[in-house]
């Protein structure tokens, strides 16, 4: 394995980061609740009174990120190694684990665990662990 030097971005992955923050700071400071995506993308799809607005903002704010990075830069290169079907399988059974789990990446990983929530700090570890057993199988040992 090597690393690929003209891709190391140290500065932008340092400004997302703390955007990432940011975001998810304000969000608890002004509005009460946790950035986890997969809760507020639930929550607008069936709504409770009050609760639209604010989800819709945030969903819609995901959408046009990459709309105001070209006001800056050109987006970069995207490239997806696998096939439909794969990211289709992907993409259940990340939504399923999100429900067993009670939340997503964004939710225990980012604003979890800077709560320092014994459940968010578990349910890290245990989707990122299962992350690399996946890809250590699918790559080395299936040869996918």
């Amino acid at each position: 394995m090597s690393i690929d030097w003209s891709a190391f971005t140290p500065y932008s992955a340092l400004a997302g980061g703390a955007l990432i923050g940011l975001s998810a700071a304000l969000l608890a400071l002004l509005n009460g609740r946790i950035a986890g995506i997969a809760g507020i993308v639930g929550g607008a799809i069936n709504p409770k009174s009050g609760e639209v607005g604010w989800r819709l903002a945030f969903v819609l704010g995901l959408l046009l990120a990459p709309a105001a990075w070209l006001l800056v830069a050109n987006l970069p290169e995207i490239r997806i190694d696998a096939s439909y079907p794969m990211l289709i399988l992907a993409g259940l059974v990340v939504g399923i684990s999100t429900r067993y789990g009670a939340g997503c990446t964004s939710g225990h990983g980012v604003c979890g665990i800077s709560r320092l929530s014994p459940r968010s700090i578990i349910a890290t570890l245990a989707f990122m662990a299962t992350g690399f057993l996946t890809v250590f199988v699918l790559r080395h040992l299936i040869g996918s």
